[in-house]
């Protein structure tokens, strides 16, 4: 099959970014998938600490008998989030509950939460709180990921066993 000479004029350098056309012909940027809903302001700015909110998250996670919640600052290592809360629930139901406790837990205390993904059944439940980043796992998966060996050089701020 023969292809046909590219012209340099036309042809974009191979580093620029592609643009992906969605079905409804409308443009959308490389760093994002199709189907995924734009963020059109920033999220609401809270007047509580990012480790005042981690503390919090730790909290709500106590309540339901997490185990091995680890608290870790990862602000000098990345822009995506101040800290990052990683625990663990023994079943489905617990997930499900660590996960709920959390997210109603911050709703209460007025603070937005940005996301959630996962379920329970899944066996990780990521809860996105802008500056704190919430990963509740069942004991496999968390072994497997392994997230406290991916931040080894975070501080750990808080261990509880």
């Amino acid at each position: 099959m023969a292809t046909e000479p590219k012209d340099p004029e036309t042809t974009p350098p191979p580093d620029a970014p592609m643009e992906v056309v969605a079905p409804t012909d409308a443009v959308v940027p490389a760093a994002r998938r199709p189907g995924l809903p734009a963020r059109t302001s920033p999220p609401p700015p809270s007047e509580h600490p990012p480790l005042d909110v981690a503390r919090r998250v730790v909290e709500f996670a106590e309540d339901k008998k997490a185990a091995d919640i680890v608290l870790l600052e990862i602000a000098p290592f990345t822009t995506v989030a101040d800290y990052l809360v990683i625990c663990s629930g023994g079943s489905e139901r617990q997930l499900g509950a660590i996960g709920d406790a959390v997210v109603e837990g911050l709703k209460h205390d007025g603070l937005p939460i940005v996301g959630r993904e996962g379920e329970p059944a899944s066996h990780w439940v990521l809860i996105d709180a802008g500056a704190v980043i919430v990963h509740v796992f069942a004991p496999p998966e968390r072994e497997f990921y392994a997230l406290e060996k991916l931040w080894a050089d975070a501080k750990t701020v808080i261990s509880v066993q």
